[in-house]
């Protein structure tokens, strides 16, 4: 049976939002956030495992979503949200007998590809993609922070049992705006190159979150890696493993 409470680290972030908006009346949703929010939420900081064991209690899964999210983000940051916060979530969500964990990984753990391939590799023409068995290739010390947990969520599946769901996220806006000048900063673009960045790498918030709703929904398979962008006219990450393990078809596409 597909889990019905779950709880969602980070519930206050983008994605954690658009959780929240979209997929309300389909669970009951629980949150964890870092401080006081509008809504209902347990507050706890997840580099504190003692602090968010509360949290768990009584959940069927878990989508992790809470981190440091910025390709910049100095080392102490990664280490105590990114590496020891997701240990604390896997490790809770453990001890707390939940039964899967959507972990919200992110298309910078194999981000080296694109620092390769840029700028030619945003044009619609080419034909460059990378699928879910793409070696780990991580472009900072964010991208090593997300294998990290890829890696960490393969152990707890195997040792522990736990059905672990890794998404390679693309970019998700909080305007939800596939054309706007978005930077990376590994990359050296004008306007027009971040605008052809994002038409590549955009993932709509409705897409997003119906992604997570089928690793929540899906029978079958206790572990899987999957990238998520919208149906854009270029896309240099394979979607066909989404499409075949979780039944998922986004939605939306940026402009050609």
């Amino acid at each position: 049976m597909a889990p019905r409470r779950i709880l969602v680290t980070g519930a206050e972030g983008v994605i954690g939002t658009a959780v929240r908006e979209h997929l309300a009346g389909r669970y009951e949703l629980v949150s964890l956030t870092l401080t006081p929010q509008d809504f209902p939420s347990h507050v706890a900081d997840i580099s504190d495992l003692d602090a968010i064991r509360p949290a768990f209690e009584n959940v069927d899964a878990v989508v992790h979503l809470a981190a440091s999210p910025a390709i910049e983000t100095p080392w102490d940051d990664v280490l105590r949200n990114n590496i020891v916060g997701t240990y604390n979530v896997f490790e809770a969500a453990r001890d707390a007998g939940v039964t899967r964990v959507v972990f919200a990984s992110s298309n910078h753990a194999v981000g080296m590809y694109e620092l390769d391939g840029a700028p030619a590799l945003y044009d619609v023409d080419d034909e460059r993609s990378y699928d879910h068995v793409a070696e780990i290739r991580p472009d900072s010390l964010y991208g090593v922070s997300k294998a990290y947990g890829e890696a960490l969520g393969r152990m707890y599946m195997e040792r522990h049992g736990l059905r672990v769901f890794c998404l390679r996220i693309g970019a998700v806006r909080a305007n939800d705006d596939p054309s706007a000048p978005t930077p990376n900063p590994l990359i050296d673009l004008n306007a027009e190159g971040q605008r052809n960045r994002l038409r590549a790498v955009w993932l709509s918030q409705r897409d997003c979150a119906e992604l997570i709703a089928r690793c929540l929904d899906v029978e079958d398979g206790s572990w899987a890696v999957v990238y998520g962008v919208s149906a854009n006219p270029r896309r240099f990450w394979d979607l066909t493993h989404a499409r075949d393990l979780l039944g998922w078809e986004p939605q939306d596409a940026a402009p050609a």
